[in-house]
């Protein structure tokens, strides 16, 4: 593994106990210039993960606490009329900056929502007949709780779309509980950590991840994975080419973290849950037989083909 990037991950580790692999998909998602939707019940780190990352690199942070009277504008800036000069000038949101937290996503009206769509797809912001491009590297973490749906607004598809994961933290074992109480006896963790890598670096990686090679075979197992989602009977909506563009970008994020400039099919594997469980919408029977998404990307991946290395 480069060393920058084991840098990066036992940085993180210092304040996510136990959750290594959570913590490399988000890394994975960063490396390949995606954004990840961290979904999970309250209380078990989604927004530590998320701070920890962000403040793990020497870039501007951002955080919007999403409820229902965000406005667009908050995100995305406006313009007004400066009173000295009698011209209009532009005021800078949220959006501006390489790490931006949306917390609770779900909680913000869908018209906050939409003002993400650009800013997530092409990294810019449209306003007034001008465009203002992002800083690089720009990623949103985005949080949200599963379970409590009272006061929130379904995320649509064109929004999930937008993220290259979905990734969910899970429960501590006990041992881990333990260390995390400890950690946290004094001062939040997430405090206590610096940045160990410039924005450069983040950019240098993301230009060497593009170089990895895929074989014609594996590209056409991605898109015989993506299209086996299109046809099962427990699948409603299947992943779009966004989905299987996404698949191709993460196994090459994958490949590069594992000192590979080729992706293998185990690369495809180990990233299809993760990037298409949250681009498929379930049908009646999907739901009765596999009760998650997740569970029907699993079974899906068994079934196609894998092409000889």
């Amino acid at each position: 593994m480069d060393k920058r990037i084991t840098a990066l991950i036992d940085n993180i580790e210092k304040v996510i106990v136990g959750k290594r692999e959570v913590i490399t998909k988000a890394v994975t998602a960063l490396l390949m210039e995606g954004h990840v939707l961290i979904e999970d019940v309250p209380g078990v780190g989604k927004t530590q993960l998320a701070a920890a990352l962000s403040r793990s690199v020497d870039g501007m942070f951002s955080r919007v606490q999403l409820t229902p009277d965000i406005m667009p504008s908050d995100i995305t800036g406006f313009t007004m009329i400066n009173r000295q000069t009698g011209e209009f000038e532009y005021k800078k949101g949220a959006a501006f900056c390489n790490f931006l937290l949306a917390d609770e996503i779900n909680r913000a009206s869908p018209k906050a929502q939409s003002s993400l769509l650009e800013v997530m797809e092409e990294h810019q912001v449209s306003l007034d007949g001008k465009t203002y491009e992002l800083p690089k590297p720009f990623m949103v973490l985005a949080t949200q709780n599963p379970v409590e749906t009272y006061g929130t607004y379904h995320l649509p598809e064109a929004q999930m779309d937008r993220f290259a994961m979905k990734i969910s933290m899970g429960y501590p074992d006990r041992s881990e509980e333990t260390a995390i109480l400890e950690r946290n006896e004094y001062e939040n963790p997430v405090l206590t950590i610096g940045a160990v890598l410039k924005t450069e670096d983040i950019v240098s990686l993301q230009a060497e991840v593009k170089k990895v090679r895929a074989a014609a075979n594996v590209k056409d197992y991605i898109v015989a994975i993506a299209e086996a989602t299109r046809n099962h009977d427990a699948v409603k909506l299947g992943a779009s080419p966004r989905g299987s563009i996404a698949l191709y970008k993460a196994a090459k994020a994958w490949a590069f973290i594992n000192e590979r400039d080729y992706i293998t099919p185990e690369d495809v594997r180990s990233c299809a849950v993760d990037v298409l469980s949250h681009r498929i919408m379930m049908s009646p029977k999907g739901k009765a037989e596999f009760g998650s998404a997740e569970k029907i990307i699993e079974a899906i991946v068994k079934t196609v083909e894998v092409p000889a290395e």
